[in-house]
C-alpha cells in the first residue's frame, strides 16, 4: 500500500510522484577514507577484530603451507605469457578490501562448509602430489583461501569475497598439458585466418602447415605467434571489467563469451599486418612491428573492439528503464483542473393548476 504524504495546502502527493534523491558519485580518495574509518571500527569491535586476526592467521599458515607453489607461480612471471601474473594478488586485494562489509554472525552450516571445503582442498592437494602434478597442487590454494574466508566469516562474507579469491587463479600458469593441446590448433587457426586475410587483400598467399607463403617471403607462426600469450592476458583483463563494472548481467556475459574471439582475431591481424609489411617494406620495419610495437598496440585494439561491441549491443538492446527515462521529459499529463462547485440539480417544481376566481376548476375525467 502506497503511502501518500500530505504537503503544504493539504493536498496529498503519491509517493512514486516525489523527486528522487540525487546519487552521491563517491570517488577514490573519499570512498578510501570512508572504507579506513570503516575498517578501524571494525576492529574495535570485539566480534569484529577476533574473525579478521583468524582469517590473516589461517591465510598465513596457508601462505606457508603453498610457499613452493607460489614460487614456481612467481617464476613463471617473467614469460610474456604470464606477465600479468604479479598484478593479479594485487588486484585481488584491493578488491577485498573495497568491497568489505562488516562480519555477522556465523551460522553452522557455514562453518560445517568452510570445514569441508578445506579438506577437500588437501585432499586433492596429496592426491595430486603422488603423482607430482604441480600445477594442480598449486590451484588447490585458491579454494583453501575460500574456504577459510567461509569458515571465519560465514556466508555473509563468502558473497562478497568468494570473486576476488576466484581471481587469484588467473596469477598461476596454465598445465603444461593444457599448453600441448592448445598451442596446435592456435597456430594453426591464426595461419589459416591470417592466410585468408592475405588472400582477401590481393597477396598470393598461401598456407603450408603453419607457415605462410606469399611471393618469396614464408612467413612462420610459430609458438610465440598463436595468440595464447593474448588469450590468458585477455581473458584475465574482461574479468577484471566485469568485476569492477556495474553493468548489467547480460553484458557481463557478452564481455566474457567475446574475450576469446577478440584476443584472436587481434592476433591474426597482427600476423596479416606483418606480412603486408614484408611485401611494401623491409623486413627489419616488418620484424619492429611484429616484435616491438605489436605488444603495445593488441591490447588497446582488443578493448577497443569490446568497447564497440558493448555499444552495438546498447543501441540494439533497450532496457526498460532507459527508455522510460527517455520518454520521461516529453510526457507532459497535464493535470486535470479542479472540478467546479456544481450545486446539486433540483427537481422542477411540479406545476399547479390555481382555479381562476370564479371559474371551477376542471374535473379530471376518469
Amino acid at each position: 500500500m502506497a503511502i501518500t504524504p500530505i504537503v503544504s495546502g493539504g493536498t496529498p502527493q503519491p509517493a512514486a510522484t516525489r523527486p528522487a534523491q540525487p546519487l552521491v558519485d563517491e570517488g577514490l580518495i573519499e570512498g578510501t577514507k570512508r572504507r579506513l574509518g570503516e575498517c578501524a571500527a571494525e576492529f574495535a569491535r570485539p566480534e569484529g577484530r577476533s574473525a579478521w586476526l583468524a582469517i590473516l592467521l589461517l591465510t598465513g599458515l596457508l601462505i606457508y603451507s603453498y610457499w613452493p607453489g607460489l614460487l614456481n607461480a612467481q617464476s613463471s612471471w617473467s614469460n610474456p605469457q604470464y606477465s600479468h601474473g604479479w598484478i593479479v594478488p594485487l588486484f585481488s586485494v584491493a578488491l577485498l578490501f573495497w568491497w568489505r562489509k562488516p562480519v555477522e554472525p556465523v551460522a553452522l552450516s557455514a562453518r560445517i562448509a568452510g570445514m569441508l571445503l578445506l579438506i577437500a582442498s588437501f585432499g586433492l592437494r596429496l592426491a595430486v602430489a603422488r603423482y607430482r602434478i604441480v600445477t594442480i597442487d598449486m590451484y588447490t590454494f585458491v579454494p583453501a583461501l575460500a574456504g577459510v574466508f567461509l569458515l571465519v566469516g560465514g556466508w555473509s562474507m563468502f558473497r562478497w569475497a568468494w570473486a576476488p579469491i576466484a581471481f587469484l587463479i588467473f596469477m598461476y600458469p596454465l598445465p603444461d598439458e593444457a599448453t600441448r593441446y592448445l598451442l596446435g590448433p592456435l597456430q594453426t587457426l591464426a595461419t589459416i585466418v591470417s592466410t585468408y586475410a592475405l588472400q582477401t587483400l590481393g597477396l598470393d598467399a598461401f598456407r603450408e602447415g603453419n607457415q605462410i607463403v606469399v611471393g618469396e617471403m614464408h612467413l612462420g607462426v610459430v609458438d610465440a605467434c598463436s595468440g595464447l600469450r593474448m588469450l590468458t592476458i585477455f581473458v584475465a583483463l574482461s574479468v577484471a571489467l566485469v568485476l569492477l563494472g556495474d553493468r548489467a548481467w547480460w553484458e557481463n556475459l557478452v564481455i566474457l563469451a567475446s574475450a576469446i574471439p577478440i584476443a584472436l582475431i587481434v592476433n591474426s591481424i597482427r600476423i596479416t599486418v606483418t606480412g603486408l609489411l614484408y611485401q611494401v617494406a623491409n623486413s627489419e620495419l616488418a620484424e619492429m612491428v611484429f616484435h616491438d610495437l605489436a605488444g603495445w598496440v593488441m591490447m588497446p585494439m582488443a578493448l577497443g573492439m569490446l568497447f564497440m561491441l558493448q555499444q552495438i549491443l546498447a543501441m540494439l538492446f533497450v532496457t526498460e528503464d532507459s527508455t522510460v527515462a527517455a520518454l520521461a521529459p516529453r510526457r507532459q499529463v497535464a493535470e486535470p483542473a479542479p472540478a467546479a462547485a456544481v450545486r446539486p440539480r433540483q427537481a422542477a417544481p411540479s406545476a399547479v393548476i390555481r382555479p381562476v376566481s370564479g371559474v371551477p376548476p376542471a374535473k379530471r375525467a376518469d
